[in-house]
């Protein structure tokens, strides 16, 4: 086994240089369910259309900007919850992680006797049944029978290992909006301690409801529900400004869906992207939901997952970019501290499928590798003087949650 490298603080600093292609950590397979669609040959042409993917949807009297699963999407959740009694009474956040993993295990061609394990996370867990067993508590002072095993958090990767059959271990938690990265770093840890060969990573968020909605109205960072500013020369509306520094509001706007990876020890014919290197911080934080104004968790985290990669040999960063004023120049910061003078191409996802909090890592995770393979940038459209790499051999994908929980993860082709 490859050792992790230690820095002047004795902190790790990332993967030293492995010494076979049998140490390597590799993704051999990526599934979602998404706004963008519910396979990788449908989300990569969506990511090449330019448009963004909100709508307005109504919640009690008022309306907010939103970025939903499509018509082809919600139709697949609804035929599994029809698919079994069993699966009735489950959460949307558990449904959409359930068809993402069919689909990532299919795609891996793993089977029950591989005996991976599972590491699902979620922000916010049963958003949606939650919200409706509290109501019906108000009303009648009784509790539902399920409200509880229903609404566990626990109850994601349980559910997915009962569907999958699988016999390793099952590990569910919630850190936030760097949840799903935080769910590969356990998948990385589990396989290089060689307590196991294969992990099944990732993350899954419904939280397209009213009070979730609400509580991102009150901290006064979601998007204005009034008349947006057209681009003129594509006449497109872009609620969600991610990555424009120069923006004077906050525009963060919330979407859903789940995306899953799995991954191996050595590469092999399915392998789409290597794990060159991981990285994680917290800073402590002078309020509960923001982080320094240079991220300084974002640039130990960075640092970290670089280890002896030099800076310049990353081409691109998906960043976490929520599209708040404060979030989005502190992120940009810390990798202007990182990375000086020679800036990566930097792109993000958010400006088109809004924020999903839990998912959102691995469906920048999700990005990274198809940009990858396709060896093509994908740009956020309104933001200009983009740096466009000639080719794509290291991509960084970065993730923040509130607590200034920092990670980020190095890919490699």
């Amino acid at each position: 086994m490859s050792k992790i490298l230690k820095d002047k603080h004795n902190q790790p600093s990332g993967f030293a240089k492995q010494d076979t292609t049998e140490d390597l950590i590799t993704i051999t397979a990526i599934s979602s369910i998404s706004p963008l669609g519910t396979s990788l040959k449908e989300v990569w042409k969506t990511y090449r259309n330019e448009a963004s993917l909100f709508v307005k949807k109504r919640f009690g009297e008022r309306q907010e900007w939103v970025s939903p699963l499509t018509k082809k999407g919600k139709e697949a959740i609804r035929n599994l919850r029809n698919s079994s009694r069993n699966y009735k009474d489950l959460d949307d956040s558990v449904l959409y992680a359930l068809y993402a993993s069919r689909n990532a295990m299919e795609n891996a061609g793993w089977t029950p006797n591989d005996n991976f394990g599972i590491n699902i996370g979620s922000s916010r867990g049963a958003t949606t049944l939650f919200e409706a067993y509290h109501a019906a508590f108000l009303e009648t002072q009784k509790a539902l029978t399920l409200s509880s095993p229903t609404t566990t958090l626990g109850n994601i990767s349980s559910w997915v290992a009962h569907d999958l059959q699988t016999r390793g271990p099952e590990i569910s938690h919630s850190i936030t909006c760097s949840t799903a990265l935080h769910a590969l770093l356990n998948g990385v840890a589990w396989i290089r301690s060689g307590m196991a060969d294969k992990f099944l990573v990732g993350g899954s968020e419904a939280p397209l409801t009213d009070f979730t909605i609400s509580q991102m109205k009150a901290l006064k960072i979601y998007a204005s529900n009034g008349q947006e500013p057209l681009m003129a020369k594509h006449g497109r509306s872009y609620p969600c400004r991610a990555l424009d520094l120069q923006k004077k509001k906050n525009t963060m706007v919330l979407g859903e869906g789940a995306a899953m990876a799995c991954l191996e020890k050595g590469i092999g014919k399915n392998t789409m992207a290597i794990i060159a290197g991981v990285g994680y911080a917290t800073e402590p934080l002078e309020h509960n939901i923001s982080i320094s104004t240079d991220a300084l968790c974002f640039q130990r985290s960075m640092q970290m997952a670089l280890g002896k990669t030099a800076p310049s040999e990353v081409d691109v960063i998906v960043m976490h970019a929520p599209g708040t004023i404060k979030g989005d120049i502190s992120e940009f910061k810390a990798i202007q501290k990182v990375f000086c003078n020679k800036l990566p191409a930097l792109t993000t996802n958010k400006w088109k499928i809004g924020h999903t909090f839990g998912a959102s890592g691995m469906l920048s995770v999700e990005l990274a590798v198809l940009i990858l393979q396709h060896q093509q940038f994908v740009k956020v459209p309104f933001v200009k003087d983009t740096t466009k790499p000639s080719s794509i051999k290291k991509i960084m994908v970065n993730a923040v949650g509130f607590g200034g929980n920092a990670v980020s993860i190095l890919l490699s082709r």
